[in-house]
């Protein structure tokens, strides 16, 4: 049978060929460091008792079809979360929950383009919504993010990038796969920007309470509640509930000019009939419960030392440099090309696999038109990521392509 044409043009490499490598050497026997999804549980970062207890005791109740929108409960504690975050306008039926994230940013792009729609996405990106935007007919227009600024978007470029067939501008803030916090002045320029030129704003921000140090995280929606934002967040990370599939999304900034999209989207979750409905239980209790995130990210905390020590490790690989993440899961290391002479950062994690039974993820995998990143999960214990890290130091100190 043939493949779909209009498959033909998406890419999501960072479970391509490097994958499937991965997965013939397992069948093999070998035994696969995996450091190569952001994915809690099996690195022993559970879900919160209290969350699984709630889940558990819903369970007779969760048997059929919810709303399609998501159940009352969940969308009430989504809506008052906003509202806490400066969002003051959201309401429950401004919200809508979804099979992970993954699934609403599919489903907000479906309702919004037509053939030859651009979105403007940060380069990297969370590769998904490149993939997204292409399998909804629309083309991805990728803006530049600084890494000499720390991985700050660059406002100039972005505007650079608007034409009249502009619709959407991506945010993903804190951003994966580079760990930048945006500034409330960087977060102002591309709202007003969005403001400006009739943009809606789809806000990434599932990583919204992973932050470190003295970076603080704005919520873009609530600095411009003139603007049409959707906010997307859920429970994969902060919560380490990824298997759950439970996200959810909010509308602010809606006008009745907007109608036509919000009935839209309803359609859309109308005809997948309804999220997953045991795990909606979990909304309540993980947005309005102890936030034993909190603990994991301080100064002391088990996240706040990896990322800090692994951090420290990689960089001490010669020719190796990386912006310190100030939120996320997530190094994003630079190889210097002076010394790691890289044409095929893909064939490069594929070598790195079959020689040290390593994986990681290759920065072009992010939408990076540079041969020259890698991606590393600092979610294992420190012993686990200070061997991934001198197995890496191994394999590049006599790399060469």
């Amino acid at each position: 049978m043939k493949q779909a044409q209009r498959l033909k043009s998406v890419r999501y490499d960072i479970r391509g060929p490097v994958l499937r490598r991965a997965q013939e050497l397992e069948a093999a026997g070998h035994r696969i460091l995996k450091l190569n999804l952001g994915n809690p549980a099996p690195w022993g970062l559970n879900t919160p008792d209290p969350i699984m207890a709630d889940v558990v005791q819903n369970l007779g109740v969760a048997q059929g079809y919810s709303d399609a929108r998501g159940i009352y409960s969940a969308r009430v504690a989504v809506a008052q979360y906003y509202q806490s975050r400066g969002v003051t306008e959201v309401q429950p039926d401004d919200v809508m929950l979804g099979n992970g994230v993954s699934e609403l940013i599919v489903m907000t792009l479906q309702a919004l383009l037509d053939t030859g729609d651009e979105v403007l996405v940060p380069s990297p990106d969370y590769p998904l919504w490149t993939a997204a935007v292409t399998l909804c007919s629309g083309r991805a227009v990728h803006y530049r993010c600084d890494e000499s600024a720390g991985w700050l978007p660059d406002l100039e470029h972005i505007e650079a990038q608007i034409t009249p067939n502009t619709r959407a501008l991506v945010i993903i803030n804190p951003n994966n796969p580079t760990g930048a916090v945006y500034s409330k002045d960087v977060l102002l320029g591309m709202l007003d920007l969005a403001r400006r030129h009739g943009l809606l704003v789809l806000a990434d921000e599932i990583y919204d309470k992973i932050i470190f140090d003295d970076a603080v995280h704005h919520t873009a929606a609530a600095l411009a509640p003139d603007v049409p934002v959707i906010s997307m967040g859920g429970l994969s990370k902060t919560y380490r509930a990824a298997g759950f599939r439970s996200g959810w999304l909010a509308m602010s900034g809606f006008t009745a000019r907007d109608a036509e999209y919000v009935d839209g989207l309803q359609l859309l979750a109308n005809m997948r009939l309804c999220p997953n409905v045991p795990a909606q239980h979990a909304v309540q209790t993980a947005l309005g419960g102890y936030q034993s995130i909190e603990r994991l990210i301080e100064p002391g905390g088990r996240l706040h030392e990896q990322r800090t020590r692994s951090w420290k490790a990689i960089t001490s690989i010669p020719g190796v440099e990386c912006v310190l993440p100030d939120g996320a899961l997530y190094l994003f290391a630079r190889l210097d090309p002076a010394v790691h002479k890289i044409r095929d950062d893909e064939q490069l994690i594929i070598d790195l696999l079959d020689q040290q039974h390593l994986l990681l993820s290759h920065g072009s995998g992010f939408n990076l038109d540079t041969p020259d990143h890698i991606r590393l999960v600092f979610l294992a214990p420190m012993e686990v990521l200070d061997d991934a890290i001198g197995r890496l130091g191994t394999f590049l100190s006599t790399y060469r392509q």
